[in-house]
């Protein structure tokens, strides 16, 4: 049946007051962000800054340190993503079987690290990585006999941490997502799998895994999107970046630049570089994962 005139002005008036807040939240301070990208603003031009084209975008590609924390970034995505759904997975698919005991309580402990304020577990991880009181060197040294590592004073033992806070901090999200798809995946197929002698890693290969592709892939991918764009775990755990600025991922880079040193037309340039990543990766990384395809 046609929608008369009416419906549609009854459905243009509830879609009002969500295409405004979208347009004051998400579209203005985008487009802002893109003018104040094609700009000189910087401490020396808050109020009489210009438009200058796109020598800002050849500063940031021009910018010594970019390529070399660019990479770095994709290092820390990479490694955090793997990890994120590994254990995710690995725990989502133990906590569904019948022979644990206490899932309830299992459950709750393993989401803990997530459903806690993100800074306060970056902050507790910071003094976990102390050298000298930390918990961590103290069990290497005093249990397995090992040297003290100088977590956060050494580029890469610093950039490690940070990658283990936020493996920490990921995992409970990769969990939940994984044991809600399992809780729909029908037990006739695991009967039928054993009737026709599929081993159990056969099982998780050819039934488990493609029932999980539907949900584990958006989560993936916003799992992607969040760790590229985590300036609290790496700002919170290295004290900015330190040492040296050896901890920096993009987003962090660019919190440096608008902050700290003012230069707010470079900084908005370098945040449109990252949009244009994370956009392009995502459209790529859906394209190939056919995430929305049936796999039944």
């Amino acid at each position: 049946m046609a929608a008369t005139k009416k419906d549609r002005l009854f459905l243009m008036a509830l879609l009002a007051p969500t295409i405004l807040i979208m347009l004051v939240v998400v579209a203005y301070p985008f487009f802002e962000n893109v003018r104040i990208s094609l700009s000189n603003m910087n401490i020396y031009h808050i109020r009489d800054w210009e438009v200058i084209g796109f020598q800002q975008y050849a500063a940031v590609f021009a910018e010594p340190r970019f390529w070399n924390i660019l990479m770095k970034t994709f290092l820390w995505t990479g490694v955090n993503i793997v990890f994120h759904v590994t254990l995710g997975v690995f725990l989502a698919v133990i906590l569904h079987q019948n022979f644990v005991v206490g899932k309830p309580a299992w459950r709750i402990l393993l989401i803990l690290p997530w459903a806690l304020p993100q800074y306060i577990t970056a902050l507790t991880w910071r003094g976990m990585f102390n050298y000298e009181y930390g918990a961590i060197n103290r069990v290497l040294t005093r249990y397995l006999n090992l040297p003290a590592v100088e977590w956060l004073t050494s580029p890469f033992e610093a950039f490690l941490a940070v990658i283990l806070t936020n493996i920490w901090l990921g995992f409970p999200f990769m969990m939940v997502v994984a044991l809600g798809a399992l809780q729909s995946v029908p037990s006739e197929l695991y009967e039928a799998a054993e009737v026709d002698g599929a081993s159990k890693w056969s099982q998780f290969w050819n039934v488990t895994v493609p029932l999980l592709k539907p949900a584990m892939i958006p989560a993936i991918t916003l799992g992607m999107i969040w760790t590229f764009n985590n300036i609290n775990v790496v700002w919170l755990v290295s004290n900015g970046g330190e040492p040296n600025d050896q901890t920096h991922i993009l987003v962090s880079f660019v919190y440096e630049a608008a902050f700290s040193m003012y230069r707010f037309g470079w900084a908005a340039a370098l945040s449109m570089v990252i949009f244009v990543i994370l956009f392009t990766f995502t459209q790529i990384f859906l394209n190939r994962t056919k995430a929305t395809e049936s796999v039944y």
